[in-house]
């Protein structure tokens, strides 16, 4: 799909706002730290549709490569004119011509996720291997570092189970301008991701947010969201930013996959 870079931009508070009212009522990763979220749908039409419409585009096959996650990864399939904003013409620079398949849902969690991988999202292919970047709508909703890494865990667990094959590269989650909370609860999430997959030979960890830091702190810059009317909070790169995402994992997928590696063209 295409848009215009203004509407671009109203698009991407979506996930930002959508993620945040389910935070209420919650305390910060009160009464179920360490414990997954269980497999939750979502009502929203447009959700059910769109995992609908991902069952049959993984039945089209073949499936070489899985991308799992929330809005940023959704993002991929947001073309424009506009240079920061054309996330597709970034997808089809990195990813066109390797079979694969955008799995993130706009403000989904780790529960959301089961959800879907529970019901097909990754029946009946055999990837080679699959990026899984998710955890930031987790924390956005109050959950603990527990909680939220304990959710990418059964994440991996599914795709080990169901996906043998494949290689897992698990991304920390990225840098935000949200709140001084959830920055901590990220990176202790990260910092327990490393820890647990150091010595992993199918499950890669990967923390690239130090491409989107300056002195220390996120570069609000690098994100659309301060860009919007109303602006926002940091959370979601623009497509200049998020190059810089897929040109980090890009040596580790090209050595997966087998391939060419895009950042030689």
């Amino acid at each position: 799909m295409s848009m215009s870079a203004a509407g671009t931009r109203r698009q991407f508070v979506l996930g930002t706002l959508a993620a945040a009212a389910g935070a209420v009522g919650l305390a910060r990763g009160a009464g179920a730290e360490g414990l997954a979220l269980p497999p939750t749908p979502r009502p929203d039409d447009w959700w059910v549709k769109r995992h609908r419409d991902k069952l049959a585009e993984l039945r089209r096959g073949p499936v070489n490569l899985v991308f799992i996650g929330d809005s940023i990864t959704h993002n991929y399939e947001l073309g424009s004119t506009a240079p920061n904003y054309d996330f597709l013409g970034l997808w089809n620079r990195f990813y066109g011509g390797r079979q694969a398949v955008n799995l993130g849902f706009n403000g989904d969690n780790t529960g959301n996720v089961l959800w879907r991988l529970d019901n097909g999202e990754i029946g009946g292919i055999s990837p080679k291997a699959a990026v899984v970047l998710i955890g930031t709508n987790d924390t956005i909703q109050g959950r603990g570092a527990a909680e939220t890494k304990a959710g990418i865990d059964a994440i991996v667990g599914r795709l080990r189970a169901r996906v043998p094959k494949a290689r897992i590269l698990v991304l920390g989650i990225l840098p935000s301008g949200i709140s001084d909370w959830k920055s901590a609860t990220d990176l202790a999430v990260n910092t327990a991701l490393a820890n647990s997959y150091a010595a992993d030979r199918q499950v890669t960890f990967m923390d690239a947010g130090y491409r989107f830091l300056k002195d220390g702190a996120t570069d609000v810059s690098l994100y659309m969201d301060p860009r919007n009317d109303p602006p926002g909070p940091a959370l979601h790169p623009d497509a200049a930013a998020q190059a810089r995402l897929a040109e980090a994992i890009e040596p580790l997928l090209s050595s997966w996959l087998g391939d060419r590696n895009r950042l030689s063209q």
